[in-house]
Order: structure tokens, then C-alpha cells, then sequence
């Protein structure tokens, strides 16, 4: 059958294992992209704040469903697949705009912005000769239609039309999170694309993994950034689908002793030219410095001190993605904070000072893992075999076992 999951065997060990099949199987692929990313899932679309006014347009994705975002007349915000009904053709090409409506390049069809066709060019032919039939009906091929919902500025899609709300696939403890980051108004202050060499799980496996994160960004640990060693934890919604990765600076219980076996964390003996990059305002009440929110299945918001971000992972294929990093401050800023904002987001992007090895690690997965036997699997056991809350547990892959668990549901494993 067309829908029938790829026949698999998944480790006894459940999730705390994957097969490197699934990261290199084209028919596995094309089963995610109807379980998962046409399934029962809220993905990501973009911020309420990129499209204030009547006629605001972004373009974005769900999986490779190329999707566009509207503002209509209303205030409503619409979300359709970006096809032209005609011939398939993107509808859009441009990533962001204003718009009275979309005519596809090709042959002229047009949609509203609530995506209905309105008009098709030479409907009636010329001189009476050609044309379409007169029965075609305008009202039977608009563009596809994505459900929408806006939760605290954020801006969801999903094919699903029986889906609980955004706010229940959370949970409590995401949406917590989501309305910590998203407490006043916010405006984008820049964005970032980056190719990634690798299969689009993997990197949303290394968005939920703090074992990394200060072993392979020696940027962080040498200068005191993000340790494994700072009080935080793991937190979980949605039976591990989700999860939020945490740390204060402040709270470093061996300051002066970060060693282990193997690590190339911490550079000695160097430094910066200009160290106000360092400088950072505390602006949570709750001390937390670095926290990395991942939401089920391509989203993460983003808090590394000042740095507030959305990333947004685009599968490009099956070895191939796209990571998408929408930076923003509070409206509100002062200048002192925003040129801190500004200066902070060196840390990240392709050629950050912290995730550049991150764009480089998948592609030395993916390559590593190619002809892999059909049996090999990787090992996520550090911090134990269970999925559950873990506060004040760093050293742990307890979300990538929620990960695995929520991937495995969705897709019959």
C-alpha cells in the first residue's frame, strides 16, 4: 500500500537507538514527508510580525511544500501551498512582500490572498475561438489551503484539519517557554540561510543534544559561555516531542576546573581583540542565559544571552537541508541593548563563532554512516534510557530520545 511505513527493524533497545537506514533511505524520506510533514504536526511558518499590514506576504516550507503566508484584506493570516492549480509552478518567488494578489509568470493564473483563483487569462479564448470549457468553475482550483493558528506571535501551519490547537501539541512547559521568549512585541533584525551537508534530522538531533554542545564548540567553554558544568537542565512537552535545553552562566559550580578526557573545550592562552563582545545584559528574571527550545518536528527558538532567534530547518532532499535563522530583539530596546543583539549574533549563523562546527558535523555523520550495514544504529544512552523530565541533568539525551520516540509514532516504527 502507498501509505504503508517501509519495512524496518528498530533496535529492541527502542529509542534510544536509530538506524542509520533512516537517515539514507529514499523511500524512508518520502514517507516522511507524508507522516510527518503532511501529517498531524504544527510546523513553523513565520512571526506574526513579518506580515503587519493588509497585502504582506513571506514565503516559507513545510518539509519541501513550498508554502506561501498572507495577510488579507481582514487581518487574516492565510497559509496555501505555493503551486500554481495550472501547472505547477511556483506561484511566488519572491521571499517576502506586499501584494493586491499572486499571478503565476507562466500563464497569468491568479489567486486572492486568501488563495482563490480569480481570474485565468484568455478564460473566454480570443474572437470567440479556444479558451477553457464552459463549465470550468474559478471556485474548484485555488491553491491548497494549510490550517493556521498565531500562538504568542508565532505563526503555525498544519494539513491536518483535526489537530488539537498549537498551544496542547506544546504542552504547559513549551508553551511556558514560548510566552518567556515572546513576552512584548517583537521585530526581525536579520536573517541568515545556511546549507547543511546532511540529512534534516540530524541536525535537529544536534539542536536538542547539550552533551556536544561544549565539547564540540571549544568557543563556549573557553570563554565561559555555555558549560556543562553551569547549573540548567532538560525540560520536555508533549511526551518528549519537545524540549527545552537550559543553562546560567552564573551558576558554575567548577569555574576553575572544566577538564575531561579527550576534550578540546577550552583554548587556553587566548583571547579576543575587543571583549565587549562578552558583555551581556541579564534580561530574565529567571537567570537562565543559554536556552535552545526545539519544537517537533524542524523548530527552535533560540536565547543565547541577548541573541533571540527562530531556526527553521528545511529538508532539501534526502542528504541535503536548508537551516533558516530569523533574528529578533523587543521593540522596545534601547540602542545600548540592540547594538548587544547585533553583536551577539556573531555567535551564530554559518560562519558563527559557535555554530559553524554545527554546519560541518552532519556532513561528517552523513558521511560516515554511508554504507553503513542495515543494522547499525547509533547509541543515545548518555543520562539513561528513559524519557523524562530532567532538571538539573546537562549530561544527558534524554531529548533525543523524546525525539526518536515522536518520530517513531508518526511514522510506525
Amino acid at each position: 500500500m502507498k501509505n504503508e511505513p517501509p519495512r524496518i527493524d528498530w533496535p529492541e533497545e527502542g529509542p534510544t537507538r536509530s538506524p542509520y537506514r533512516v537517515m539514507n533511505d529514499p523511500e524512508i524520506y518520502r514517507q516522511e514527508m507524508q507522516r510527518i510533514f503532511r501529517g498531524p504536526v504544527w510546523h513553523y511558518l513565520c512571526l506574526d510580525c513579518e506580515i503587519p499590514n493588509a497585502g504582506d506576504f513571506r514565503t516559507t516550507f513545510i518539509g519541501e511544500n513550498p508554502i506561501i503566508v498572507t495577510r488579507d484584506a481582514d487581518g487574516g493570516i492565510n497559509a496555501m501551498v505555493n503551486r500554481c492549480a495550472h501547472k505547477g509552478a511556483l506561484l511566488c518567488i519572491d521571499p517576502c512582500g506586499n501584494r493586491k494578489e499572486f499571478a503565476c509568470v507562466y500563464h497569468a493564473w491568479t489567486y486572492s490572498l486568501k488563495g482563490d483563483l480569480t481570474a485565468v487569462a484568455f478564460q473566454r479564448g480570443l474572437a470567440g475561438t479556444g479558451g477553457m470549457p464552459s463549465d470550468f468553475d474559478l471556485k474548484q482550483h485555488g491553491l491548497e489551503r494549510v490550517r493556521v493558528e498565531n500562538f504568542c506571535g508565532m505563526v503555525y501551519g498544519t494539513f491536518d484539519d483535526k489537530l488539537e490547537d498549537v498551544e496542547t501539541y506544546l504542552g504547559p512547559e513549551m508553551s511556558a517557554h514560548v510566552r518567556r521568549i515572546f513576552n512584548r512585541p517583537v521585530e526581525v533584525i536579520g536573517y541568515s540561510h545556511q546549507l547543511l551537508p546532511n540529512n534534516w534530522k540530524l541536525y535537529m538531533e544536534n539542536s536538542r543534544d547539550p552533551y556536544h554542545a561544549t565539547i564540540l564548540h571549544a568557543f563556549y567553554a573557553t570563554f565561559k559561555l555555555n558549560r556543562l558544568s553551569m547549573q540548567g537542565g532538560v525540560a520536555l512537552g508533549h511526551n518528549g516531542w519537545h524540549n527545552l535545553l537550559y543553562s546560567a552562566a552564573e551558576r558554575d559550580i567548577q569555574k576553575d576546573d572544566y577538564q575531561g578526557k579527550g576534550l578540546r573545550s577550552v583554548i587556553k592562552d587566548v583571547g579576543l581583540e575587543d571583549s565587549s563582545f562578552l558583555t551581556r545584559l541579564q534580561e530574565f528574571d529567571d537567570g537562565i542565559t543559554v536556552a535552545i527550545q526545539s519544537i517537533f518536528p524542524t523548530c527552535n527558538t533560540q536565547q543565547i544571552y541577548n541573541t533571540l532567534a527562530i531556526r527553521q530547518t528545511v529538508p532539501l532532499g534526502l542528504t541535503k537541508s536548508e537551516l533558516h535563522v530569523t533574528c529578533f530583539g523587543y521593540k522596545d530596546d534601547d540602542a545600548e541593548l540592540r547594538r548587544m543583539r547585533n553583536q551577539q549574533a556573531n555567535l551564530i549563523g554559518p560562519a558563527g563563532y559557535v555554530s559553524m562546527e554545527d554546519g560541518s558535523v552532519g556532513g561528517y555523520v552523513q558521511r560516515g554512516i554511508a554504507g553503513a550495514d542495515k543494522d547499525e544504529a547509533s547509541i543515545m544512552e548518555m543520562g539513561g534510557r528513559d524519557i523524562k523530565q530532567s532538571p538539573g541533568v546537562r549530561a544527558t539525551e534524554v531529548a533525543l530520545r523524546g525525539f526518536w520516540q515522536a518520530y517513531r509514532e508518526l511514522m510506525g516504527f
